[in-house]
């Protein structure tokens, strides 16, 4: 396994960060438990969850999840980079007042619920998993600055922020004296790249590690038209949003035809890619099953060549910077 900064800090983490979505509502308990298992001992050690996984009626069962596989006691916990983010409505039933966004009361209620499911005493990185536009993030930065000082969360991240949002935190931050965010979360893959236009500068000017998540777009870049032709026809739910965009599927299959030539799994591909990007600390991989966490792993040994980095550039082209992107 590699490994690199997270950011601006001293702290190392994994290039490839295991995502744990899937545990509790398409992996049951026993092999999330092995699947993680399997990422520790090959050298991952940067996890990330959120409360709000499980979903609806079983949101936080993916932290229980974790926090079983913690309280089978070694030195697991020592060695995992825990994630997990806030701002989700966590209440039983229909939404209650204050019991979701970025509130200093959610805050201080979100991270002892969390701490609880996940049967731990701290959490390493505490994201804000969406912007709050009615919390002022001198509010925000009083609740985190009093959870560092209580031992109960190490560093603050975010997910999903633009450009301009990153930039407000930070220098929200910088004005108390406080290293402000480390990380931003967001969706960046070859088919979506508007990331590159303003969330990823800002996150490198400011020093923060960007995790991609859906690396894979949903499973669009994970081979889908070849299992389609496996099946004789038949395809999953990625090859059914092909339906309706026929340029999209011209150009997935140039993609796989380009991996094809050259022996690459298309998914490994997808990851490795990343990996190349400037600003990537590692892509999120939320498998389902031990053969995807291992295609995961893979993909830290496979280097593109110039040749293939330039003709994924063709098939999916960048914004390109901004402002020249939409100015002038």
């Amino acid at each position: 396994m590699e490994y690199t900064q997270l950011g601006r800090t001293g702290l190392e983490v994994s290039r490839i960060v295991l995502g744990t979505m899937n545990f509790g509502p398409l992996t049951d308990e026993a092999d999330s438990h092995t699947i993680m298992d399997a990422a520790l001992d090959a050298g991952v050690n940067y996890f990330d969850t959120a409360n709000v996984y499980g979903w609806g009626e079983n949101k936080g069962r993916t932290e229980k999840i974790i926090g079983t596989w913690f309280a089978k006691g070694g030195d697991r916990r020592d060695k995992v980079v825990l994630a997990t983010k806030v701002n989700g409505n966590m209440a039983a039933g229909a939404p209650w007042p204050n019991h979701h966004r970025l509130s200093a009361v959610n805050i201080r209620r979100a991270v002892e619920a969390s701490l609880k499911r996940l049967q731990t005493d701290h959490i390493d990185i505490y994201q804000f998993h969406h912007v709050d536009r009615n919390t002022p993030f001198e509010e925000i930065w009083q609740a985190i600055e009093v959870l560092i000082q209580q031992g109960k969360i190490l560093y603050a991240g975010s997910s999903n922020f633009p450009g301009y949002k990153i930039a407000q935190a930070n220098e929200a931050a910088r004005q108390r004296g406080k290293v402000g965010l480390v990380s931003e979360q967001c969706l960046y893959n070859l088919i979506e790249r508007r990331a590159e236009m303003e969330v990823i500068p800002a996150a490198r000017e400011y020093g923060l590690g960007v995790i991609p998540w859906s690396p894979l777009q949903s499973g669009l870049l994970g081979g889908v038209l070849r299992k389609e032709r496996e099946r004789g026809g038949e395809g999953g739910r990625s090859v059914s949003r092909l339906k309706d965009s026929p340029a999209l599927r011209e150009k997935v299959q140039a993609y796989e035809d380009l991996l094809g030539k050259h022996g690459i799994e298309p998914g490994e591909a997808a990851l490795a890619w990343l990996l190349t990007r400037p600003g990537v600390t590692g892509p999120i991989v939320g498998p389902r099953t031990m053969e995807q966490l291992e295609s995961g792993l893979r993909a830290v040994d496979l280097k593109l060549s110039d040749e293939v980095l330039a003709s994924l550039d063709e098939i999916f082209p960048g914004p390109g910077p901004s402002p020249e992107a939409f100015a002038w």
